[in-house]
């Protein structure tokens, strides 16, 4: 039985490691917080403080205890001190002059809430306040890295000494990695490690020496320079990336990306971030002056400036402002924000209310077009208020009101004023078994056009339209064995009647609708524009009807959709797409066969012509996270005149324990030609990962005339070298989502 021995020492004994190591108290994840690193067998120490004393006290626990004329004390066998801030195990320990010094040896164990230290013996001479340990293997507490020191020296003047010294993120006795040294230090204050003569290893070979290093140790943020990115292209050359990071204050910090390309030349990057209670904002700024690769060296510049934020307990104001230089610097450059297929950038400013009843939202809509693409319409500004009241407990009342005013660039072009305004009684009764909602609506818009002369639109436009719906749905579910498997499965039937009186529109310009694209549930949407400026006449019946296949977790293993709209009279506002007497079938399929099979289809086919109008599949077989093959194919027949055929193939699998392969093709089967490839392969270990990826892309640039070449290609290859856990985390499913298109799952079941 061990015997306690409780001496009140009152900032005699391990009080002053705690002084020492103030450096990371305030800053080290606690145990829950730490996260381990992929493929890593051991995870980060943990650390308890519930086992601590109270301040100012001690505890010391062995199997013998000996007290010599009360200024020695010697403790043996299964030796445990405990104090406020640390607790030291070993076979034997002496207690000199009254508790200020202390000598422990045999199989010492120290730990607090820094690190983990094993060693042959530990000196504490309280009134010096050093704390020495001999021979010694560390870990970090709540982060994973270890390693060993010939000595390691907890002093309140100077910190942490580790001297001749190892350091590394991976497991012990499996150091791919290692910073070898002849002193590490952890200084008071600050959540930086100094390492001085320092040796880099891969393996056990040197590949570069440093006089001085600085590295993080913990998981905040903190400045210093990041993980660099190196890559090669057509469009660039060599490209290297070198981040720094500043974190100027807890809540406000930025990163300065200095970009290297031997064919263009030097590009600053800047990206600011501010967060407060009630806001977060964010400049970013690239800018390259004298691109050597074009005629002229024009300097060339991208910006964004993004702010969110409450005013007051209702009010939110929000605006997103950016531009560019010319058509080709997202192609030629890339951006964090905008893909290589973007020829608009959105510009807007807002300013939202909202309460229980009310929604109000003013804002004004600009953008930049790139190339030589018709010019859209800016709302500036629009003002929407929305408002609904429940009146009773049958009914619900809800007005939606607009005003906006639509400019253009061009000179020549048709400009207006909106006003909108839309009340709406509904009557809506839903249940467990069902909904039933029935609802009227009257439409009424007034436009003031101006610049109409040589055109069919008028001045002033005053139109009135009256809308009726019903709509209703059960759901019926009933249990049943499919394949020796208990499944719940539901039938959902659905149909809706919706009359929309007709007016002449086209004395209306088109400011901000276009036709939309149908789904099985756009089929009850009754509208196919988006905007005001066209609404559809309407005498028409909707049927469709979903059922689902449960499992005794209620996860959905297929859903079935299908739906058709009836017309029961031809349409009559221009534009629109109803000229038969019945929509395209629509319908839609998700199945998990099973744990590792999964398919996703929707299709739209013409029932009177039996034509595919829309379609698009995906099917995948999923081992688990790290392997998989996709197969899709994409089709629409018209689109803004246009046919879209496209077929892809994406995969990811293992080579090995730590290689990984992932590899994506899409091929234009209207035009026979690739419209992406992309392959990547990527060894990870469990603290350093290597990645190289090969592209080729469609190019799309812009011509002097604003005119957008189709079948020129970029190619290029990118390299990166990632040191995990102190940084960066290498992970497979980054390289899947790069590239034009990226990983999507091909299936949406619950």
């Amino acid at each position: 039985m061990k015997n306690t021995c409780a001496m009140l020492v009152s900032a005699t004994l391990l009080p002053s490691v705690a002084i020492a190591q103030e450096t990371l108290a305030n800053t080290t994840n606690t145990a829950t917080d730490a996260v381990p690193v992929a493929f890593c067998s051991a995870e980060p120490v943990t650390f308890s403080s519930e086992a601590l004393m109270p301040k100012g006290h001690v505890k010391v626990e062995a199997n013998r205890t000996e007290i010599i004329e009360d200024t020695v004390a010697l403790f043996s066998g299964n030796v445990d001190i405990t104090s406020d801030t640390a607790v030291i195990s070993a076979s034997q320990a002496q207690v000199n002059g009254g508790g200020r010094d202390l000598i422990a040896k045999g199989d010492v164990v120290y730990q607090d809430a820094q690190l983990k230290v094993e060693s042959d013996s530990v000196t504490l001479r309280a009134t010096e306040e050093r704390l020495e340990m001999a021979n010694t293997r560390y870990q970090l507490t709540g982060f994973v890295g270890q390693g060993a020191a010939e000595d390691i020296l907890l002093a309140t003047d100077t910190g942490i000494v580790l001297s001749d010294v190892s350091f590394s993120t991976c497991p012990e006795g499996q150091e791919d990695w290692q910073i070898r040294a002849s002193e590490i230090s952890l200084e008071k204050g600050t959540v930086w490690g100094q390492a001085k003569h320092t040796r880099f290893y891969i393996a056990d070979i040197p590949v570069f020496y440093l006089p001085y290093f600085a590295f993080p140790v913990s998981n905040q943020r903190q400045t210093g320079l990041l993980f660099p990115n190196l890559t090669s292209s057509s469009r660039t050359g060599v490209d290297y990336t070198q981040p720094f990071y500043w974190n100027m204050a807890p809540n406000y910090d930025m990163t300065i990306s200095p970009r290297l390309m031997t064919r263009r030349g030097v590009q600053l990057n800047t990206e600011f971030r501010y967060l407060s209670e009630t806001s977060q904002s964010k400049a970013y700024i690239e800018y390259l002056p004298s691109d050597s690769d074009i005629d002229g060296n024009p300097d060339r510049y991208f910006y964004r400036l993004e702010h969110q934020g409450l005013i007051g307990d209702n009010w939110l104001l929000n605006f997103d402002f950016n531009g560019l230089s010319d058509n080709n610097y997202l192609l030629d450059l890339g951006s964090d924000y905008y893909s290589r297929a973007d020829t608009h950038l959105y510009r807007s400013v807002g300013l939202s209310y909202y309460s229980e009843n009310i929604a109000l939202q003013m804002q004004v809509k600009d953008f930049e077009v790139l190339g030589n693409i018709a010019d859209s319409y800016r709302a500036v500004p629009e003002i929407k208020v929305n408002y609904t009241k429940p009146l009773g407990d049958l009914f619900e009342f809800s007005i939606d009101s607009e005003l906006a005013h639509f400019d253009n660039a061009l000179d020549t072009a048709p400009t207006a004023t909106r006003f909108h305004i839309a009340p709406t009684l509904a009557m809506p009764l839903r249940a467990a078994w069902g909904e039933f909602v029935a609802e009227t609506t009257i439409f009424q818009t007034v436009y003031q056009q101006d610049n109409v002369e040589g055109t069919l639109l008028a001045e002033d436009v005053d139109r009135t339209l009256g809308q009726a719906r019903l709509y209703g749905a059960l759901f019926f579910e009933r249990d049943k064995s499919w394949f020796d498997e208990n499944l719940s499965m539901t039938f959902e039937p659905k149909v809706q009647y919706l009359y929309t009186s007709f007016e002449d529109q086209t004395d209306i310009g088109f400011y901000d609708s276009t036709p939309l694209l149908t789904d099985v549930e756009g089929l009850f949407r009754g509208q196919e524009f988006t905007g005001l400026d066209r609404i559809n006449d309407n005498n028409q019946i909707t049927l469709g009807a979903t059922t689902r296949l449960l499992d005794k977790n209620n996860r959905e293993q297929f859903v079935l959709s299908v739906g058709q709209i009836f017309y029961l009279e031809d349409n009559k506002v221009i534009a629109a797409t109803k000229n038969q007497d019945r929509s395209a079938l629509a319908a839609e399929v998700d199945w998990r066969v099973n744990n590792n099979w999964f398919l996703h289809t929707d299709v739209q086919v013409t029932t009177e012509t039996e034509k595919v109008d829309l379609s698009s599949i995906g099917v995948e077989y999923r081992k688990d996270a790290s392997r998989f093959i996709q197969l899709s194919h994409r089709y629409v027949r018209d689109l803004s005149g246009e046919t879209i055929d496209q077929i892809g193939v994406s995969a990811s699998w293992p080579i090995s324990e730590n290689w990984q392969w992932v590899g994506r093709t899409y091929r234009d089967l209207e035009r026979h030609r690739s419209v992406e490839t992309y392959t990547g392969i990527q060894y990870e270990s469990c603290c350093w990962a290597i990645r190289l990826v090969a592209q080729r892309t469609l190019n799309n640039r812009f011509n002097a005339r604003g005119e957008q070449t189709i079948d020129d290609f970029d190619s290029g290859i990118s390299l990166q070298f990632i040191f995990k856990g102190i940084g960066s985390s290498g992970t497979r499913r980054s390289m899947l989502q790069d590239g034009m298109f990226g990983y999507r799952q091909p299936y949406s079941l619950n």
